[in-house]
């Protein structure tokens, strides 16, 4: 019984895990997308220092999942608050439910205060298209995952991106298990592993949004693959000193590979089956970290072969990095047509030059569009305003 409530209590915990994540990147624009993200990976990383202070307090188990439950309990209460945790409504209007959108979006409009009269005239007008075209009472349309599967390009960057997530949460034990000679006691190899955790959550946002996600997430996993393949063959004829750099360089990079491989899903994936996909894609980077205690099996090789397994998996994924799309500066892909559109651009691109355009811009060209998001989702077509 205990076993079956722990299980319940894990998927329930991913399920909520999952659901913020998405919610929260839904609800921001593209620049500030990567921020908002990183900031909610260090609370994250919070929690992991503070937990074995916490556990050390209660002394017993029984005591500490109490307290953990307690300040779940709190996040639940944000149910019944809708102010506090809004519905995305991106996703309303992708999935058709317009009436949904339009309350949700005149309630954050409310929240955020008085602003300027062109905004108010924007969010007006928004707010009456949407009001328009629910009138005719639209069916809401549902996506499956299996709908995943019949495409081409989102089934490829979604394999692909879940097979990085995979190798970076598996991976990670070659590594750490070269800490235990130099670091004997739980705690201090514990917070080493989470140091190099923010470390790793640092460097991403410092870099992704100026370098783009895909060359960084190429870098991640080069440095991955390098530092596993060099412990593999040379780890007798190694310093301590240097065993112990590569291994700590291996971790941040594996790191950095799986948060940054569960972002880039987040971005790559249309908004009608991005929980679903991104499902998949947590999903395999816990697949990863369950291959773990094979490495524990006694009198026999499966550390060997463990390592050597996703040493040869991360080379492999080097090269399939490079089949994704970029998302970095782009809006995220409403339909599956949009995600089906997306394109691999070249690795290292040039910044478009802006010294060809016109100091004034056509009176013919219109620079906002904000009015026609509903009509673009439900696929009718937009006149020019």
């Amino acid at each position: 019984m205990v076993l079956v409530a722990r299980l319940l209590f894990g998927a329930a915990l991913a399920g909520a895990f999952l659901s913020l994540y998405v919610a929260r990147l839904e609800l921001c624009d593209p620049p500030h997308r990567l921020g908002v993200t990183m900031v909610a990976g260090f609370f994250w990383i919070a929690g992991e220092l503070l937990l074995p202070g916490l556990a050390v307090l209660c002394r017993d188990w029984r005591v500490l999942q109490g307290a953990v439950t307690m300040i779940l309990a709190l996040l639940a209460a944000c149910w019944w608050c809708p102010a506090l945790l809004p519905e995305s409504p991106r996703w309303l209007l992708a999935t058709r439910q317009l009436e949904k959108a339009r309350k949700t979006l005149q309630a954050l409009a409310e929240n955020s205060g008085p602003g300027s009269d062109d905004s108010s005239c924007r969010q007006e007008s928004l707010l009456e298209e949407l009001e328009s075209l629910s009138e005719g009472s639209p069916q809401p349309r549902y996506h499956a995952v299996c709908e995943i599967f019949g495409t081409r390009v989102i089934w490829k960057n979604g394999v692909i991106l879940g097979f990085t997530a995979f190798i970076g949460s598996g991976i990670r034990h070659c590594f750490t298990r070269n800490l235990a000679p130099h670091l004997p006691h739980f705690f201090s190899s514990y917070y080493v592993v989470v140091g190099t955790e923010a470390a790793a959550c640092l460097f991403v946002c410092l870099t992704a949004e100026r370098f783009g996600r895909r060359a960084i997430l190429l870098l991640c996993t080069v440095l991955t693959g390098i530092s596993s393949l060099l412990l593999l063959a040379l780890t007798q004829y190694l310093l301590d000193l240097i065993v112990l750099t590569l291994s700590v360089v291996g971790i941040t990079a594996s790191h950095a590979v799986t948060m940054l491989s569960i972002f880039f899903a987040s971005e790559v994936l249309p908004t009608v089956v991005r929980g679903a996909g991104l499902g998949l894609v947590v999903g395999a980077s816990f697949m990863g970290k369950a291959a773990a205690p094979i490495t524990a099996i006694p009198n026999s090789r499966g550390f060997f072969l463990h390592h050597v397994v996703f040493a040869s998996f991360a080379i492999l994924a080097v090269l399939s990095i490079m089949l994704l799309p970029e998302s970095q500066g782009r809006s995220l892909p409403q339909s599956l047509q949009d995600g089906e559109s997306q394109r691999r651009p070249p690795l290292f691109q040039r910044p478009p030059r802006e010294d060809h355009l016109p100091l004034l811009a056509p009176h013919g060209i219109p620079h906002d569009y904000s009015h026609l998001t509903a009509k673009r989702v439900l696929g009718s077509p937009a006149a020019p305003p």
